[in-house]
């Protein structure tokens, strides 16, 4: 049997956290002055230096569907490598990959 990911468990174990935790994602996502394909971006760097895959793999995803290219994902991992070093690339770069081609 698969493993459910964390956010089912969340949805079915605490569906009011649930709500404000993706109520305060959208308000953040939707006013917070940066164009989606920006948002997008700068979350994989963030979750890149955070050494995130999982995260980064699923953000790539939404990141194509708002209009980034390939490079500019991968470069928003690279990036990391100036907050982070190495860690963030190597636990994220084959992830942001694979959720990029995901989709």
């Amino acid at each position: 049997m698969a493993q459910k990911h964390f956010i089912e468990i969340l949805n079915e174990e605490a569906p009011d956290i649930s709500k404000s935790f993706f109520d305060l994602a959208d308000n953040l996502r939707d006013n917070g002055g940066l164009d989606p394909k920006t948002f997008q971006l700068v979350y994989i760097g963030i979750k890149a230096a955070a050494c995130q895959a999982g995260s980064v793999g699923a953000h790539a995803a939404y990141a194509k569907k708002a209009g980034a290219s390939r490079e500019e994902v991968l470069g928003a991992v690279l990036m990391s490598l100036m907050t982070n070093g190495v860690d963030g690339v190597a636990a994220c770069i084959a992830s942001a990959i694979e959720g990029f081609d995901r989709e």
